[in-house]
């Protein structure tokens, strides 16, 4: 047998594209990946910042106002504010009970309420309460529920928090005398009548694209269909309609009364009754306008509460002090809360 060549022994060439010098040529060609539009720093800051800034517009508008509105405030009786936080507190236990209500799956309910609470301050940065339930779908997906039953027990939450509302609000309608004042408020026919072509039109869009794009028809039928069978395996079990329907019933009411007691608070000498009217009403009539931080449902608290019978200064201190007690004394512990439970990979 022959030995063999020394050009077989060889060791086999690098190839250009293996060698380390074109390894770090390639990666240093590679272009960095884009980033979303959403993760910019800039973007996040003005979407926070946004509420803040028509809060001060609307400030510098109505500055006389504004200031007497502070100047009560600043003299308020401390231990009805107190009252008003603990009701405050009280809401994220009916809002956490409502979310577990509407969901079949069992859920740690100490992380539950810290997400509610979380919740409140990104509702500052998305409008018609979309902060909420982006945190609350973080919070099931980062404890095993489907995306989809995440979805459909976020829908079953906000159907039976708005009609736990209307009901709550017919009955007081009923109960009251004072519902008589109301129909200064309600628009006239001619303000009502685009209103309703408006709404025409969008439920017959929604409806013709639903019927004629497949692609779009099918991720929404699979999400009711979904949605209906988790609203039936909720309403077999006896106390998780109660947490649902009861946290929903309970939550205008702890909403009202904290609103009550900042209105005790100034003197401002209308009836709990009267002013948890008033708040169910202004928020029922806009409270689906996206507006970030509630600023469309203050207009109208105020101007409900001077309906009734208060003076427009001590009617804004009111909402004022009820918007500072419920959304920005918690802020800041919010967003260190929401903060914590990313880091703890509950969201």
């Amino acid at each position: 047998m022959s030995s063999p060549s020394p050009s077989s022994l060889s060791p086999l060439p690098l190839s250009p594209a293996s060698s380390p010098a074109a390894v770090s040529l390639t990666r240093a060609a590679t272009p960095p990946r884009p980033t979303s539009f959403m993760a910019g720093r800039p973007v996040r800051l003005a979407l926070c910042l946004a509420p803040l800034l028509l809060a001060c517009g609307w400030a510098l508008a109505n500055r006389p106002v504004v200031y007497d509105g502070f100047r009560r405030l600043v003299v308020a009786d401390p231990w009805w504010l107190l009252a008003g936080g603990g009701f405050t507190c009280l809401n994220w236990v009916a809002a956490s009970c409502a979310r577990q209500g509407a969901l079949p799956d069992r859920v740690p309910p100490g992380p539950l309420l810290a997400s509610q609470f979380a919740a409140g301050a990104a509702n500052h940065a998305l409008p018609a309460g979309l902060g909420a339930h982006a945190v609350t779908a973080r919070f099931l997906r980062a404890h095993g529920v489907p995306l989809d039953r995440a979805t459909a027990s976020i829908g079953l939450y906000s159907l039976a928090k708005s009609s736990a509302k209307t009901v709550v609000l017919v009955v007081f309608l009923a109960a009251s005398p004072a519902w008589r004042r109301l129909g200064e408020l309600v628009p006239d026919g001619r303000l009502l009548v685009p209103l309703a072509a408006v709404a025409g039109g969008a439920l017959a869009i929604a409806g013709v694209l639903l019927t004629v794009v497949r692609p779009l028809r099918r991720p929404v039928s699979g999400l009711l269909r979904s949605a209906l069978a988790d609203a039936r395996e909720v309403h077999t079990q006896p106390w998780r309609v109660a947490a649902l329907w009861g946290g929903a019933v309970a939550m205008p009411l702890l909403q009202g009364t904290t609103l009550a007691c900042v209105s005790a608070s100034l003197g401002l000498g209308l009836p709990w009754a009267h002013v948890v009217l008033a708040y169910l009403a202004a928020g029922t009539a806009v409270g689906a306008v996206p507006a970030p931080g509630g600023l469309a449902v203050d207009a109208a608290l105020v101007w409900t509460l001077v309906t009734f019978g208060s003076s427009p200064a001590p009617a804004t201190a009111t909402v004022i002090g009820y918007r500072v007690l419920t959304d920005w004394v918690p802020l800041l512990p919010g967003t260190l809360t929401m903060s914590a439970l990313i880091r703890a990979k509950a969201l």
